[in-house]
């Protein structure tokens, strides 16, 4: 019962994890603005993430409502923080310089703001739910979800304009403003593990091959071993 509300978080927009990098055309004051955005950004895209996972986590049809209620209202706790944080970041670092970087930057904070508000009234009402009643639990998840999915979907166009022009070329050669990879601790291994690249796990293949290409010679030598010996 709590996919949904899994989907709806990961749909979520953040601060600059959709940028991408492309020329290297920015001034050396707009990457100085960028760098003293992203070293703050980047612990605060991290908790979002484990957030995220640990939502991800609680998602077994059979996942007990007080259990999926504890996760989510931390979850959401969590995110609000992250959002106040990212806000108070964007803020400390002044206007980005460039045209209408002041106004930017505020309609920016402000909406770093209202989203850290509209999680800490998620974790309120998650709080709320009766997780005595499985059927009325699942009925208030849904509605928590839709809501999730209003924030997913509104409200971030300031963030869009921050992440546009020279000032998101400058953010996206920042590794602190990329996407961050979920880590949950001992008990979110498994979100790490769905994470790891194919070519994380290049080696270990072919290891695996090799063994098993040398147990296939081992075999058929000494198949052909016996065979000699029986003829004799």
């Amino acid at each position: 019962m709590n996919k949904k509300l899994a989907a709806a978080l990961s749909g979520g927009a953040v601060l600059v994890l959709t940028l991408s990098g492309c020329s290297d055309d920015s001034d050396n004051k707009v990457n100085d603005w960028a760098k003293k955005v992203c070293d703050q950004v980047q612990p605060q895209l991290q908790k979002i993430a484990n957030a995220n996972a640990s939502i991800q986590q609680q998602t077994a049809d059979n996942s007990k409502p007080a259990d999926v209620q504890k996760t989510d209202s931390a979850a959401f706790q969590q995110i609000s923080q992250a959002y106040k944080s990212l806000g108070a970041a964007v803020d400390s670092a002044g206007p980005p310089p460039v045209d209408d970087g002041e106004t930017t930057q505020k309609e920016a904070v402000k909406e770093l703001n209202a989203s850290s508000k509209a999680y800490a009234d998620l974790k309120t009402d998650v709080d709320a739910l009766d997780t005595k009643d499985q059927a009325k639990f699942a009925d208030g998840l849904k509605g928590i979800a839709d809501d999730l999915n209003k924030i997913s979907t509104s409200g971030d166009q300031a963030l869009k304009k921050l992440q546009s022009g020279e000032v998101g070329v400058a953010m996206s050669k920042q590794k602190g403003c990329q996407k961050p990879t979920a880590s949950t601790g001992p008990s979110g291994s498994g979100a790490a593990d769905a994470d790891a690249s194919p070519e994380a796990s290049a080696p270990e293949k072919a290891e695996k091959t090799e063994k098993t290409e040398k147990t296939e010679k081992t075999e058929k030598d000494s198949e052909k071993k016996d065979s000699e010996e029986k003829k004799a």
